[in-house]
């Protein structure tokens, strides 16, 4: 899944206890579990009493892990067609599997086509190939390398997202060539993260944050009695990722929200001079160069998660049409100097911009 782990650093002003901790019966009350989507995950929520937190923490906890399972293309569970089963049989079968990867693989489809088609779920065979470089870079970080054109060029012929052959009237998905392989980790966390919050909801949980390494889904506001907005930090890229308010470069306010970040500091290797990251643009087949990271803010956390990945291989101007073009979508960019461009909608959320946790505004 994918390695981008805290990309986001989440400054939530809950944690730090700055504003109280209860509001007409509501008290603060947080877990935490690292067993979904390779990454730890922390929930905070404003519960009646611990049992009712714990009810929706094992809640969301047992679905992301269900998800994960589904989601997952490097394992195989018993009993469980998933994104590694499709993989297996590119070039060979169809595979069953259950309506969530169906459903993900759509929703990935049709974001590709609306967003300038730079997040392809059908570039495994590119990402597979840097994989290996990072895994080296990670065992010997003074002999660094980066991949042959040629042997990314050959990879690159493999990820037509239209052999991604979706049957979703018998459940099945085909990657009609071999040698294809899908990787979801551009949007199955906040694809999953989304499905596990709406089902909280939809059994009354009122208030809190799911942040799976910094894949941030708030519910609500912050029932303390003061608040009426959380704050979500947006990390220095030069600074420690720890939740300290000195490492972040700006903080912005959000009401039953997603707040997703992509970034060149999280996981990379130095060659030559040079950061290598993860953020790989399908056109250049290298790193993107433009920004330090990106930063959306989205209703659904599945938009969320892909945008931030897509708004970091377009150049600003692109992006900031493509944010502009769709509702309920804001954006931030981390340039390279580190200096802050934002979306109009961005200006009431932003706390540089006079926005602030007691504001009412979403």
């Amino acid at each position: 899944m994918k390695y981008r782990l805290s990309l986001l650093l989440v400054v939530i002003l809950l944690l730090l206890n700055i504003f109280g901790c209860s509001q007409a019966n509501h008290e603060k009350y947080s877990g935490s579990f690292f067993d979904s989507f390779d990454t730890y995950t922390t929930m905070v929520g404003y519960t009646q009493s611990e049992e009712e937190f714990d009810k929706y923490f094992n809640q969301i906890a047992s679905r992301l892990r269900e998800l994960h399972k589904l989601f997952d293309k490097y394992n195989s569970y018993e009993g469980i067609n998933n994104i590694k089963t499709i993989n297996d049989n590119a070039g060979i079968q169809p595979v069953e599997v259950e309506q969530e990867v169906i459903d993900l693989i759509l929703f990935s489809k049709e974001w590709y086509r609306r967003t300038k088609e730079k997040t392809n779920i059908a570039f495994g065979p590119v990402l597979e190939i840097w994989k290996d470089y990072f895994n080296d870079a990670s065992y010997d970080p003074e002999n660094t390398a980066i991949p042959p054109m040629e042997e990314l060029k050959a990879a690159s012929a493999l990820t037509d997202l239209d052999k991604v052959i979706v049957d979703d009237e018998n459940n099945t998905v085909y990657l009609s060539e071999k040698g294809m392989s899908l990787d979801v980790g551009a949007v199955a966390k906040g694809f999953a993260v989304e499905i596990a919050a709406r089902e909280a909801v939809e059994a009354g949980f009122r208030s809190g944050i799911i942040s799976p390494g910094g894949n941030i889904r708030t519910i609500g506001k912050p029932l303390d009695g003061v608040r009426q907005q959380w704050g979500i930090g947006i990390q220095d890229p030069d600074k420690p990722v720890v939740n300290d308010v000195q490492n972040t470069l700006d903080t912005l306010y959000v009401i039953d929200a997603s707040v997703v970040s992509s970034g060149d500091y999280q996981r990379y290797y130095m060659h030559e001079g040079r950061r290598i990251h993860h953020i790989i643009d399908p056109i250049t087949l290298m790193p993107g160069e433009n920004f330090r990271s990106v930063t959306v803010v989205a209703e659904d956390a599945g938009v969320a998660d892909f945008l931030s990945t897509t708004l970091f291989l377009l150049s600003y101007e692109e992006g900031l049409d493509l944010v502009e073009s769709l509702d309920g979508i804001d954006a931030v960019w981390v340039m390279p100097d580190k200096s802050i461009r934002f979306s109009e909608g961005m200006k009431n959320k932003l706390k540089s911009q006079g926005a602030s946790a007691t504001n009412n505004q979403k």
